[in-house]
């Protein structure tokens, strides 16, 4: 077979044995078919092979274009999107029994998260107070689990007290006094 002087000096570092001996055979084969001189084919494919590796991220099994995995891709696309905020406070929706615990994810339901304020509907106003006075151990435990989600306050709530302004028999007046809200 040829040696690589054919492709040139340093065309032998750059390829393999198996490569370099088909690069000649191509070369000598192209410069017969073209009546092109071998010389002027050797530059072309140094040219090409100095723009190969200037591109060598951009060629397809080169360094750098390994698969990545579904996790990292849509990190990435939500870090650029900035979707990172939204979602963790989806997260703290969905993971509320596990932040509170199951006794009061129970007795809870989570409303909704409005201006970095977690909302929260207690099932009794004893249960609200409570969790009102708890409120700063919730909050540091929902900090610690989520800190993307950029809640800063919690803020519980009792059941909404029934009317009974309406209906055949409303009497006029401030109606039962109970432990409502």
């Amino acid at each position: 077979m040829m040696s690589s002087e054919a492709n040139g000096p340093g065309a032998a570092d750059a390829a393999g044995p198996e490569e370099t001996e088909s690069m000649a055979l191509y070369a000598r084969l192209k410069s017969q078919a073209t009546g092109t001189p071998r010389s002027q084919l050797s530059r072309d494919a140094k040219a090409r092979r100095r723009n190969a590796q200037e591109h060598a991220s951009e060629m397809p099994f080169s360094p750098g274009r390994d698969p990545k995995g579904l996790d990292d891709v849509l990190a990435n696309l939500t870090q650029e999107l900035g979707w990172k905020a939204p979602l963790a406070q989806s997260d703290v929706l969905t993971d509320w029994p596990e932040i509170v615990g199951p006794d009061i994810a129970a007795r809870t339901k989570v409303l909704g998260i409005t201006d970095s304020t977690l909302s929260v509907l207690c099932e009794s106003t004893a249960w609200a107070t409570q969790l009102r006075l708890m409120s700063s151990e919730v909050l540091t435990k929902l900090l610690n689990s989520h800190p993307e989600s950029g809640i800063t306050a919690i803020r519980f709530q009792g059941p909404n007290a029934p009317s009974w302004k309406r209906g055949p028999k409303s009497i006029p007046g401030r109606g039962p006094r109970d432990t409502y809200g």
